[in-house]
């Protein structure tokens, strides 16, 4: 029997309708074969890292199970950005239909040219932990061991 994994990805876009993409990424991930979907309420928050006057982006944070690899889910991810209008090149820096972020998997730790688990960042970005914290505000950062409400508690306040 295959063992299935717990996952948490982003998803974030300010292109376009981010309910429907959203809706339309989960709907694929559950017909490609992500099991137990939850996902959070859709936050809006300021583009972070991003060119100048870029609009703001919308993000979720999706959980589930994988019955695949952590490298197989994000191959999943990538294919679904490019059938939501996101080019196979794209800057991190520019507006996007869809980002889909595999954020955590399981408690691997993996850090190589393709993918890097946990999300190097996931811990220090507000956009990412409040949604997160939604639906597993007890699961702990493999790597640092830290709960996710731990790390959205320590964040430095907003302006």
């Amino acid at each position: 029997m295959v063992k299935s994994t717990k996952f948490a990805i982003m998803l974030g876009g300010n292109l376009g309708d981010s309910a429907k993409i959203f809706h339309d990424a989960v709907r694929k991930l559950a017909a490609a074969g992500c099991d137990d979907l939850r996902m959070s309420r859709i936050h809006r928050s300021a583009a972070v890292d991003c060119v100048p006057g870029t609009p703001d982006f919308c993000d979720a944070a999706l959980t589930g199970t994988w019955k695949g690899d952590a490298l197989e889910l994000l191959r999943l991810c990538r294919r679904l950005e490019q059938e939501a209008g996101r080019p196979a090149n794209h800057s991190s820096r520019e507006s996007r239909t869809l980002d889909l972020d595999l954020i955590l998997f399981g408690d691997e730790i993996r850090n190589t040219p393709e993918l890097t688990l946990p999300h190097p960042r996931a811990q220090l970005r507000r956009f990412v932990l409040e949604p997160l914290a939604e639906l597993i505000p007890e699961t702990r950062f493999p790597d640092s061991g830290r709960k996710i409400e731990e790390c959205l508690r320590n964040l430095p306040p907003e302006d």
